[in-house]
């Protein structure tokens, strides 16, 4: 079933259930799939991987919403982009642990031969693929950085 079938059937039960957040980010969900399959040179359809980047894309922009909105101290609107995010993530394959990655980070590392952290293009060219959907770009840098620092 494709991600576009998967949030309908979703948003059918939200509605009758009256589940507010629910409806809130499957509708986010659902405009994200219409644009991207509207957009000048889109085919119509999405490949699987285009929806873990789209799902990906969504998820950030709450993210850098909800630290926005907890620096100025806005826990009424944090709350709203926490539920999201929490829907969301949903339809995102499984997320990998933190320990998981620095070791499959580190594996990379040894496979390139990246030696410090101006080596940190090859590690994340590499990483990026590999782990698409699996882990957020950001995490993936960060610990990347830390591995190349030692």
């Amino acid at each position: 079933m494709s991600l576009e079938q998967l949030v309908m059937a979703d948003l059918k039960t939200a509605m009758l259930a009256k589940d507010e957040k629910g409806l809130r980010s499957l509708r986010a969900i659902k405009a994200a799939i219409i644009i991207a399959k509207t957009a000048e040179g889109a085919s119509g359809d999405l490949k699987p991987e285009d929806e873990i980047k789209m799902l990906q894309k969504l998820i950030k922009s709450r993210k850098d919403s909800l630290e926005i909105f907890e620096q100025q101290n806005r826990p009424d609107l944090a709350q709203k982009e926490k539920e999201e995010i929490e829907v969301i993530e949903k339809f995102l394959p499984k997320q990998m642990d933190a320990e998981e990655l620095k070791s499959a980070i580190q594996k990379i590392i040894n496979e390139t031969g990246a030696a410090s952290v101006a080596d940190i293009g090859k590690v994340m060219g590499v990483a990026s693929k590999q782990f698409a959907g699996k882990a957020d770009g950001k995490t993936i840098n960060v610990i990347a950085r830390e591995l190349l620092a030692k």
